[in-house]
């Protein structure tokens, strides 16, 4: 991954980031130094959060990375899935119905949420809602698309 440019975030830039994260994951990044580090031929650029690879923007949207996932815990926004599809879900593979074993129920067909394993809640990837929470436990069919996962070039990524 190749870095096209890299400045600090304005504060109201800096304001909508933790904003936008909290309310979708009840998480407060509270940093005291963001820089926005654009990827060239990439759907993210990341945001360092006092140095950290904490934050990210898929699509101009703002979100955590895995990492930062890791490192502030989301309380919301969280599809959880089973020991069975741990592996598929670390290597980048979209989340399907039979190895969630929970999701958020305020999660809309749409949103960026976080991809956790039910034994000690760490988030292996970050992936787009394909169906409303409510609606993610079940018998068949692929509910979360992958973006961002554990050992992925973003995972990775050093500045």
């Amino acid at each position: 991954m190749e870095i096209s440019s890299r400045h600090h975030l304005r504060s109201d830039e800096v304001r909508t980031l933790e904003e936008r994260v909290e309310d979708a994951l009840g998480v407060s990044l509270d940093g005291d130094a963001y820089e926005l580090v654009e990827l060239a031929d990439s759907p993210f650029d990341l945001v360092l959060v006092d140095g950290d690879p904490d934050a990210l923007y898929y699509e101009d949207e703002p979100f955590v990375t895995v990492r930062g996932a890791n490192a502030y815990e989301p309380a919301r926004g969280i599809v959880t899935v089973d020991a069975g599809a741990v592996s598929f879900v670390s290597d980048g593979a979209d989340v399907m119905r039979p190895g969630i074993v929970g999701a958020d129920d305020s999660i809309a067909e749409g949103d960026l949420v976080a991809i956790a394993e039910e034994s000690h809640g760490k988030v292996l990837a970050i992936g787009r809602a394909m169906t409303a929470g409510d609606e993610m436990v079940g018998d068949s069919g692929k509910v979360v698309e992958s973006i961002h996962h554990v050992g992925d070039d973003l995972y990775t990524f050093s500045v």
